[in-house]
């Protein structure tokens, strides 16, 4: 599925509804538990970012396929360019980016786009992400369940 055929939904200062419909669309598109929750949270991040420095005005786009979902958050003032995808941890004095770090750390993928004056932020979750062992963490045998 493509944005154009996706669900979209303006931004508003009522985050609560908002969250509950990005949760409900990306549980029934198969996302579920902390992958679901870190993409909730990232979309959260970028709405709010749309609400205090993006012009306050904007849409959310869910889709999904067979690989992953996807969550777009575009706005109408366009400051965000691909320079800000930027996966350095601020420091601890930073007046901001923590929020597009935030992004950058939960998403499979992070993009921003410009587009005819505004920002496209783009974060996509797999729905089934390559298996990487933790250090120290038993490697399944071939053949073995993989872990969730």
């Amino acid at each position: 599925m493509n944005p154009d055929q996706g669900m979209h939904w303006p931004i508003s200062t009522d985050l609560t509804a908002l969250r509950h419909r990005i949760t409900q669309a990306a549980t029934l598109a198969g996302l579920t538990g902390t992958r679901r929750d870190d993409l909730l949270l990232a979309a959260n991040e970028a709405v709010i970012n749309v609400l205090e420095h993006g012009g306050g005005v904007g849409t959310v786009t869910f889709w999904h396929d067979e690989e992953g979902v996807s969550v777009e958050i575009s706005d109408t003032v366009g400051l965000l360019t691909p320079r800000d995808v930027d996966r350095r941890r601020p420091s601890a004095h930073a007046d901001g980016g923590f929020g597009l770090w935030l992004m950058g750390q939960l998403c499979d993928e992070f993009t921003i786009h410009q587009q005819e004056g505004r920002s496209i932020v783009r974060l996509r979750m797999r729905l089934h992400p390559a298996f990487v062992p933790q250090p120290g963490a038993a490697v399944p045998q071939p053949g073995a369940a993989m872990p969730e």
